[in-house]
């Protein structure tokens, strides 16, 4: 009897205290305080009967028994209690909402906009129960760019065993046929990579072996390119640094009406410019487009004959100047005037300069840059034309004038020829330098002494050009400034 006065006291007051919708906080309390004294006296009245029946056997079935009854009394207690959780819930999800409209004792209204991602309460209804509300897109405005590798979303992958991407690339950018034939160009190391993205060259394929080595490129320019990362031993095979940087970079051949030229360059550019004839030796070329790079040429000009400018060896010797100044390559010999300025004087580069000169001496160390062929081919007009008239004779060989190169030669827009150390300059330069009024440059050496490099031989001229070039220029502000 007391454990059932002790049940039906216990529900009236879970009973009492769910009532009203206003106190269920408090009700919630006073229903827990009501389980745990339950508790505390069933407790006592099992613990009391449990601890007399261990002498008695019949007690055992008494104690089941009175268990029984007190599980069919507990059970109206169940629809209560989950009545109770129900509107708890209720009142737990109220305090949760955000007010939409506020109403001051004033009687002043104040609206709520809905946080984001939410949706108002008319829209939603306006949807529909069966229409699946649509997202909120996460639309990033023009002007924010990605700044880091995680925003920009690029993917790259990751070459496998038996991958043959990498060799098949480099089959066609290591040879000059296969490059002419499919545009494409090999760039190897991040500061050479870095200025093409900058010169605004187009890359198609980028292959790494460090996923650091493609973060330090600009990201905006990684867009569209195929990034796949392969072992360092793989680039080691392909390279030819001693020392490789871990990333490689296929371009697009650059077109340099296309391409975009530092201002600093841009600004500092000179009437100069810079002719290649037969130059056959990648590294003197590389070093001679960075000395026109450096001098401040406005444009250089290699005719057939010449080693590809984007050959390996050349990028890697011009450190980069092949985007900093405008290289037009293959040229002949009857377009090359139109790549020439109006009034434009040619001189050529002449380590003696004089036809006598080169006639007296058998040895190619004396007459410089005019190769052995040029000179066989010249005894050879010489012994066809032994029986013409006196007059007549030496008229096929072009008459220019020989200067030394320190004496002025800059008064008109100047472009300077350098040949090869093994074919030298060829016959139409020197054609194209008495068409255009121009002079052969002597840089006179020790006698006994072999010619000089054509890579050093095209640095002293081309920054002379740039002394005189400045002095002019510091005469024409002086006297501009007297008056």
């Amino acid at each position: 009897m007391r454990r059932l006065e002790a049940v039906s006291h216990f529900e009236y007051e879970v009973q009492s205290s769910t009532r009203s919708h206003t106190h269920q906080r408090h009700s919630h309390q006073a229903y827990s305080a009501a389980r745990r004294q339950l508790r505390r006296r069933v407790g006592d009245v099992t613990g009391s009967r449990r601890r007399a029946s261990m002498t008695q056997p019949t007690g055992r079935r008494k104690m089941a028994a009175r268990l029984r009854g007190l599980v069919w009394a507990s059970r109206p207690l169940l629809p209560v209690i989950q009545t109770w959780d129900l509107h708890a819930r209720r009142w737990v999800r109220a305090l949760r909402r955000s007010p939409v409209r506020v109403v001051s004792p004033s009687g002043q209204v104040v609206e709520r906009k809905p946080g984001p991602g939410k949706q108002p309460p008319r829209a939603a209804a306006e949807t529909g129960p069966h229409e699946p509300q649509r997202k909120p897109s996460l639309q990033v405005p023009p002007s924010q760019k990605p700044c880091t590798w995680e925003d920009s979303g690029l993917r790259y992958d990751k070459a496998l065993p038996g991958d043959r991407r990498l060799s098949s690339v480099m089959t066609i950018v290591k040879s000059r046929p296969f490059r002419e034939k499919h545009g494409k160009i090999l760039l190897e190391g991040r500061r050479l990579i870095a200025d093409a993205l900058r010169a605004g060259a187009v890359p198609k394929v980028f292959f790494f072996s460090r996923l650091e080595y493609l973060k330090e490129l600009p990201i905006d320019k990684l867009k569209g390119v195929s990034l796949i990362k392969v072992k360092f031993e793989d680039i080691k095979d392909w390279s030819d640094l001693v020392t490789p940087q871990g990333i490689m970079g296929i371009f697009a051949k650059p077109d340099h009406v296309k391409m975009t030229y530092p201002e600093t360059q841009l600004r500092h550019l000179l009437p100069l410019l810079l002719i290649c004839d037969n130059l056959r030796d990648p590294g003197n070329l590389g070093t001679i487009l960075r000395s026109a790079a450096g001098a401040g040429c406005s444009k250089v000009l290699l005719t057939k004959g010449c080693v590809d400018a984007w050959e390996p060896k050349v990028l890697r010797a011009a450190m980069g100047a092949h985007f900093q100044v405008p290289i037009v390559n293959n040229l002949d010999w009857e377009t090359l005037p139109d790549y020439l300025p109006t009034d434009t004087r040619v001189y050529v580069a002449d380590n003696c300069g004089l036809y006598a000169q080169a006639h007296m001496s058998n040895k190619a160390s004396d007459h410089g840059w005019v190769c052995d062929q040029q000179l066989s081919k010249l005894h050879k007009y010489e012994e066809e034309e032994e029986d013409l008239e006196p007059g007549a004779s030496k008229a096929w060989l072009p008459e220019v004038e020989v200067q030394s190169y320190d004496l002025d030669w800059t008064e008109a827009p100047a472009a300077v020829v350098i040949g090869g150390e093994t074919h030298g300059v060829s016959l139409e330069s020197l054609q194209l330098a008495e068409s255009t009024g121009g002079k052969r440059l002597l840089i006179p050496v020790v006698p006994g002494v072999d010619s000089l490099n054509s890579a050093m031989a095209a640095s002293i001229l081309l920054f002379e050009g740039k002394r005189q070039l400045r002095v002019r220029a510091e005469h024409v502000s002086r006297d501009r400034s007297s008056h």
